[in-house]
């Protein structure tokens, strides 16, 4: 006889791994949740004092920066990365983030490193000011090697329906950068190719920069979200890809680049990447991008970390690197 933990697949595991993460979701829940953790379906009530609510939904993963918290045995801060990608980009369209779900599949259960990883993800929701009201767990020895992993993330937010592309960008607004807290989760497989084949002697130095998890900027938007016409998440493709999305046709988006705070790990990387192939790839220092009336600059330079990088003028719905 064959047992399903002969396979590979230990349930008794799993069920360990359910009642070990129970605490840490339970602080992430607020006044709307319905139930816990433990259901087939996360339950949510729906806020009230919206006028024509708009459930809006967002996913992502963390990309190869996954492998580079797995081999070097650091999976604390990832699920932070995977709550800042799905959440960052939902505040984009005027969302507030309600609640979470993760997805982790593994070839063999470690319910040590899965805890480690949800501890993350709490983390981030308790940031992100949503909640984590439930996820997945998959052992699959057939589909991942051992010691591999892989995580998804799935955000569901609600706007008003007149909110959700902002207000009018006018010529003249003003772009105001939130500064990243690092790389963030986009370009690691550049990354990883050019500290192990150029820079190998520097990785350890710079590892704690590497593995900063991504800002979660969900605070600033719900502080400013009356003062903001408009606001970009800086992913891949830097700000030359992201902050078009948000810009009318006949618009275009001047930016200084000596403006820009650049940090030092991108100033490193530089060395060995075109200019242009940086600006595509990174976020060079600018996690989110906010478009602001001059009568409102003050309130968010004054209360914010935020500091001006251009401004918007007619064309044709393009950035303008100056």
């Amino acid at each position: 006889m064959v047992s399903y933990k002969d396979a590979g697949v230990d349930i008794d595991a799993g069920n360990s791994l359910v009642e070990k993460i129970k605490p840490l979701v339970k602080k992430t829940f607020d006044k709307n949740v319905v139930g816990g953790i433990g259901s087939f379906a996360g339950a949510y009530e729906l806020p009230k004092g919206y006028k024509e609510p708009v459930l809006l939904s967002a996913t992502d993963g963390v990309g190869t920066k996954l492998r580079l918290a797995i081999e070097s045995k650091r999976l604390d801060r990832v699920g932070e990365d995977l709550v800042a990608m799905c959440v960052n980009d939902l505040i984009c369209n005027f969302a507030t983030p309600l609640f979470f779900l993760d997805y982790y599949a593994t070839g063999k259960l470690e319910v040590s490193e899965a805890e480690e990883v949800i501890s993350g993800i709490a983390n981030g929701c308790i940031k992100a000011q949503c909640s984590l009201v439930g996820g997945e767990t998959a052992e699959m020895p057939s589909m991942y090697s051992d010691g591999d992993f892989d995580l998804a993330g799935f955000a569901v937010g609600i706007a008003e329906k007149s909110e959700l592309q902002g207000k009018d960008v006018k010529v003249g607004d003003i772009l105001v950068a939130l500064p990243s807290s690092g790389i963030h989760s986009n370009g690691y497989s550049l990354v990883r190719k050019i500290f192990k084949e150029k820079i190998p002697e520097k990785f350890e130095e710079n590892l704690e920069t590497l593995l900063n998890p991504t800002r979660i900027y969900v605070e600033e938007f719900l502080k400013f979200k009356n003062q903001i016409s408009a606001l970009a998440h800086i992913t891949g493709g830097g700000i030359v890809e992201n902050l078009p999305r948000v810009l009318p046709e006949n618009f275009n988006a001047k930016v200084e680049k000596e403006k820009i705070k650049t940090p030092e790990i991108f100033k490193l990387l530089s060395q060995f990447v075109p200019e242009d192939e940086m600006w595509r790839t990174f976020n060079m220092g600018v996690g989110m991008v906010l478009v602001v009336s001059p009568e409102n600059l003050n309130e968010i330079l004054q209360n914010s970390d935020g500091y001006v990088i251009g401004e918007i003028s007619s064309g044709n719905g393009k950035v303008e690197m100056l």
